[in-house]
């Protein structure tokens, strides 16, 4: 019997981050089921299983998020506190993949209990290796695994 993908939640509010995040996915091939948050709201709400996001079979919670960090309503930073109070969400990985470089951010970040952090590349073939390496990182699963 054949694993199910992981999914992946891509929380930014940028859309043409959003857009060449989904390009560079495509152009690696990968076959994970991805789903796009416009904000920290949004995400949580996903993560939450509000609706309209309360359907698992349409919208299965994610074994990945990449997580900006400056976003509206709710920012990368607060997500990341929120997850962190969530036992049920333990096992997500999640990756801050932001436009700062700040030590401040990363430090903070990884302390909220970020798995890495990512500055955003501003080349589209630097995008694409990196959802390589994040493909390789965070997106294989075991064998037998359910």
């Amino acid at each position: 019997m054949r694993n199910k993908a992981i999914s992946i939640l891509i929380a930014d509010d940028d859309e043409n981050d959003v857009f060449f995040v989904r390009r560079a996915i495509e152009r690696v091939g990968l076959r994970n089921p991805f789903f796009v948050a416009h904000d920290g709201q949004e995400a949580i709400d996903y993560l939450q299983g509000n609706p309209p996001y309360d359907d698992r079979t349409q919208y299965p919670l994610p074994g990945l998020l990449l997580l900006d960090l400056k976003m509206p309503r709710v920012n990368g930073f607060d997500v990341l506190a929120w997850i962190a109070r969530r036992p049920d969400l333990k096992d997500l990985y999640v990756v801050v993949l932001s436009s700062s470089c700040h030590e401040e951010d990363v430090r903070k970040a990884k302390e909220l209990g970020a798995d890495d952090f990512r500055t955003k590349p501003t080349d589209f073939q630097q995008l694409v290796e990196m959802i390589r390496d994040l493909q390789a990182r965070w997106l294989q699963q075991p064998i037998g695994a359910p």
